[in-house]
């Protein structure tokens, strides 16, 4: 990989005012560019008080000088921090000094890059530390704290070992080719492979309901002009986001506002009244609804009568994808002195509530998490990638082949090959097996100082 002995250097932490920012200089020069900063040579893990000087010797900033030495760092490398004053421009020319005196600018990830390259963490781990960076919920720290404790590699790890093992048992009756393949190939090794196959069944759940953490559940709120849209999503955010007027027509535009909602993400839309108009404005609101209620992954279907409900259902429902998940609100029961329940609507939830006084917004939120699939997450959930899910997924059917091939005379060869397949899947998650192209995508989306 070019440059990967060049030392690296770029602040680490967040732009903007505050108090303290840090420097980090990773790499062979690390050391040297620390003494021309400061004019000492640091001990290994000993914070010293240090002036930061530009080569003329005029002082940039003072604070605090760290040295890890190698392979005892979180890079693998010799690394340098320089803990100076936070702010705009003080941080800016602390960096370029460390540039001056022979570091280059990291690339976006670089540092934990290198970090994965010298075995510091597997490629699991290193994403982690980008999800936890970037975790918006307690739920999204602790599963990602968990993943960069390698917790999600060694099931992974301990499957891939498995799959060796049987691979070894398999593979040896190719050796043999004059023997009876039932003589290796007996019971106890399709019980190994069933109980292979079951429990990347479990991972693979475990994955997916972590993955429902990671990006933000879209949800859309469809309905009939004046049946409390807006003040649904007042309600839900806590704010005054959209105007609430008995006017017809008041919301004309996509309202859009993301919230964390007891533990996750969700992005709640509120969108124009559903009506037919000659108003061209008003026109396209209702065609960017429809857009938005075809894309979404949730909707929230209102209404203010029992009649009006089923008329809805009936007029969205060959409008609306059939994998997305529907919730029908009734609204406004305030004003029939009604009393907030769940029920069913031909088998789809249905909660009774008023936007205005909060009644059943409990009701509402629980829904919510059952559709998203959080209400149910369980301790032994990993903060899971799509890249994860789909490896997962590729090594369950190849091992489901592997299993009717070898129910199968003669084709103990073809299973050898699907379970070689399905162990190479599990190989990319944790790096083992990777392409510099994968390298790339992944570390490209971390921040310039991670």
């Amino acid at each position: 990989m070019n440059g990967e002995n060049d030392t690296i250097a770029a602040i680490a932490t967040a732009p903007g005012l505050g108090g303290i920012s840090i420097v980090r200089i990773s790499g062979p020069r690390s050391l040297a560019i620390a003494a021309q900063l400061t004019g000492t040579l640091p001990e290994p893990r000993m914070a010293r008080c240090a002036q930061f000087k530009d080569p003329e010797g005029a002082t940039l900033d003072e604070g605090l000088l760290l040295y890890f030495k190698a392979p005892n760092s979180y890079t693998g490398e010799d690394v340098v921090e320089l803990h100076g004053h936070g702010g705009l421009m003080a941080p800016q020319m602390l960096l370029h000094a460390a540039l001056d005196q022979g570091a280059r600018l990291a690339r976006p990830g670089e540092f934990t890059q290198r970090a994965y390259l010298k075995g510091k963490l597997d490629l699991a781990q290193a994403e982690a530390v980008a999800d936890l960076v970037e975790s918006r919920s307690s739920r999204a720290v602790k599963m990602a704290i968990r993943s960069l404790q390698g917790v999600f590699s060694a099931e992974v790890n301990r499957l891939a070992t498995d799959l060796l093992g049987i691979r070894v048992l398999v593979e040896g009756t190719l050796d043999f080719p004059d023997e009876d393949p039932s003589i290796v190939v007996n019971e106890t090794v399709r019980l190994r492979l069933r109980d292979a196959q079951e429990r990347l069944k479990q991972l693979l759940k475990h994955s997916r309901q972590g993955e429902a953490l990671r990006s933000a559940v879209r949800v859309v709120i469809i309905g009939r002009p004046n049946v409390g849209k807006s003040s649904l999503l007042n309600r839900l955010s806590g704010l005054d986001r959209a105007i609430v007027m008995d006017t017809p027509g008041t919301t004309r535009d996509v309202i859009e506002h993301p919230m964390t909602l007891e533990g996750f993400q969700i992005e709640i839309v509120d969108t124009a009244g559903i009506h037919e108009t000659g108003d061209l404005v008003e026109r396209e609101g209702v065609n960017r609804a429809l857009k938005e209620m075809r894309a979404a992954d949730i909707v929230l279907l209102i209404g203010d009568t029992e009649s009006g409900l089923i008329a809805d259902r009936e007029y969205f429902a060959s409008r609306m994808n059939p994998d997305i998940k529907l919730i029908h609100v009734r609204n406004k029961i305030d004003q029939i002195d009604g009393e907030a329940r769940r029920t069913e609507c031909d088998g789809q939830v249905c909660i009774r509530m008023s936007a205005l006084t909060g009644a059943g917004l409990p009701l509402l939120m629980a829904a919510l998490r059952e559709a998203a699939g959080t209400a149910a997450l369980d301790e032994n959930a990993f903060l899971a990638r799509s890249r994860h899910i789909e490896a997962l997924q590729e090594a369950s059917g190849y091992l489901d082949e592997a299993n009717g091939r070898l129910q199968s005379e003669g084709a103990t060869d073809l299973a050898a090959e699907e379970l070689a397949c399905a162990h190479r899947c599990l190989g990319r998650i944790t790096g083992e097996i990777h392409s510099d192209e994968l390298l790339g995508e992944i570390f490209s989306r971390f921040c310039i100082g991670k």
